[in-house]
């Protein structure tokens, strides 16, 4: 069970970093004028959603529902565990959206500003705190 968390654990961290840095990249894309660094940023925002976000995500629901499988009575009997997993819940959803961005910026047709993708990138922070302290403290 522990080698199961540990990569549970991994993965969520590789998965939080790729949403960490999509939503900066799409900031200094929002500001870029020239057509060098838009191929640029269009070529990182991929490569980090499809080979380093996107497996880390189905990873972590993979050894999370491992975790989860190995008791299911003591995980699925606690409020906190439902909490963790609503978010976790919103968090895909919250992926998914910065993949319908990402295709926006790959098709040059970006609807916001930079401004808008420094508020983005604080979501996951939010997400992060309230999980965690959810999964170690179990405060319900």
């Amino acid at each position: 069970m522990l080698w199961v968390k540990a990569f549970h654990l991994i993965f969520m961290v590789t998965w939080f970093a790729g949403l960490f840095y999509l939503p900066r990249l799409f900031v200094y894309h929002a500001q870029t004028k020239d057509a060098v660094s838009n191929e640029r940023f269009k070529v990182m925002e991929r490569k980090l959603y499809y080979a380093i976000t996107t497996p880390g995500m189905l990873l972590t629901l993979l050894f999370g529902a491992w975790l989860i499988s190995l008791n299911p009575a003591l995980y699925l009997g606690q409020l906190w565990m439902h909490i963790k997993l609503a978010l976790v819940g919103l968090l895909i959803i919250y992926h998914f959206y910065l993949g319908i961005l990402l295709r926006r910026f790959k098709c040059d047709n970006n609807r916001h500003s930079h401004i808008y993708y420094r508020w983005l990138n604080e979501v996951p922070v939010l997400f992060l705190i309230v999980i965690i302290v959810l999964a170690v403290v179990r405060p319900v």
